[in-house]
């Protein structure tokens, strides 16, 4: 069992982790896929084998990212503002990222209704507010009060890079009681149900920061610890064999019905004897128990695997790693055609050639676009810098 589950060797300094490319990578695909809803696709993606899905691991993942961007800054002692001030570009450009595709995302629903009469996308994805009560819902957009569906993950990942330079100086000196807090702050978010609020409609955040925020807070005291050549949470026996029981565990409950329903009946008794809410159901807002363990579990056991880093290094994987290298243009760009590709769907049933068309040609757009961007960044390093001026005598 030691060889099998010993834990990836330590990178060299500055070297990129193939695994986190690769994954990223798969979770894009996965994304895409899912904000398509109605194809026959969609039955093979990750939420159909767990309780968590592709949104757990993009989050936890932009923590893992910027513990291993960021906290090099909050460590050589540097200025501190300088420090703070590169999670906070980030979250900047996260919200004209955000505007920009929301803006594009309501032409394309716009020119469905208007050109071709398919009205009924105006009442999808929290649309019919703008229909309602265009004057308020316009003020609540830039706001971030009002989100529409499927482009409500930017703003979660903005928020909480706002709030990563208090969880990285503290998780520098203190990494276990700082997670710690971010669990205590997880229980009181769905104790009390704190949320942040919606407006001009009622209700908070798709995706409550308040919540969400413990599976960052563990991606980034992750990618701290691994920017420092060591893990978070050691490679354990015994945590990987239960992580991995888990996790095979929970694949049986979602596949087979009799154990499902067992499940449920057992969730609703603890449910009746007073567990509250977060502890026994799945809700996606509040990140609810079974949804944050199952998320936390698989990705230990899949950090646990050495061979993973030979796999994700492999050729096989590089169309994964490029996406990856390119999370947040090919997010934004899948999103908007994921969006277009909705619209086409009121109107086309499932067929897995139709189908297979539009993913698969969504996909090779963002492969494309990918490829394209990170030729940019290699040849743009590859060029020699010019020298510095000098000044005349």
């Amino acid at each position: 069992m030691g060889h099998v589950m010993a834990g990836a060797a330590p990178l060299p300094p500055g070297a990129r982790d193939d695994r986190l490319d690769m994954f990223r990578g798969l979770a894009l695909v996965m994304i895409f896929i899912n904000h398509v809803p109605g194809t026959v696709y969609e039955n093979f993606t990750n939420r159909n084998f767990g309780f968590s899905d592709a949104a757990e691991a993009f989050v936890f993942m932009s923590g893992l990212a910027a513990g291993l961007a960021y906290s090099g800054a909050f460590r050589n002692g540097g200025p501190l503002w300088l420090a703070i001030a590169r999670p906070w570009a980030r979250a900047r450009q996260l919200y004209f990222v955000h505007i920009a595709i929301t803006a594009i995302s309501l032409a394309i629903f716009a020119g469905a209704a208007h050109y071709f009469g398919l009205y009924e996308v105006l009442l999808k994805n929290n649309i019919a507010a703008l229909v309602k009560d265009p004057l308020a819902t316009l003020v609540g957009i830039p706001l971030l009060t009002h989100q529409f569906g499927y482009l409500n993950i930017l703003p979660l990942y903005l928020v909480l890079l706002l709030a990563s330079p208090l969880v990285f100086i503290a998780g520098l000196r203190w990494p276990w009681p700082t997670f710690l807090c971010s669990i205590a702050l997880w229980v009181l978010a769905g104790q009390f149900r704190i949320n942040l609020p919606n407006y001009p409609t009622s209700g908070g955040w798709f995706f409550n920061p308040i919540s969400w925020q413990l599976l960052f807070v563990t991606g980034l005291l992750s990618g701290m610890a691994m920017k420092q050549g060591r893990r978070f949470i050691p490679v354990n026996p015994w945590l990987f064999l239960l992580s991995l029981g888990f996790v095979l565990f929970v694949i049986v409950w979602v596949k087979v019905p009799p154990i499902a329903e067992a499940g449920r009946a057992g969730l609703g008794q603890l449910s009746a004897w007073g567990l509250p809410f977060y502890l026994t159901n799945f809700d996606k807002s509040f990140v609810a128990a079974p949804r944050l363990l199952h998320a936390l579990a698989l990705f230990y056991v899949l950090a646990s695997i050495p061979a993973l880093q030979l796999v994700a290094a492999s050729r096989w994987t590089a169309p994964l790693r490029s996406l990856g290298r390119q999370g947040l243009a090919v997010f934004a760009t899948g999103t908007v055609l994921s969006l277009f590709l909705q619209a086409i769907k009121t109107v086309v049933e499932p067929d897995p050639v139709t189908d297979g068309l539009m993913l698969g040609s969504g996909l090779v757009l963002l492969l494309v676009l990918s490829w394209a961007l990170n030729t940019t960044t290699r040849l743009r390093r590859a060029q020699p810098r010019p020298a510095a001026a000098t000044t005349p005598p």
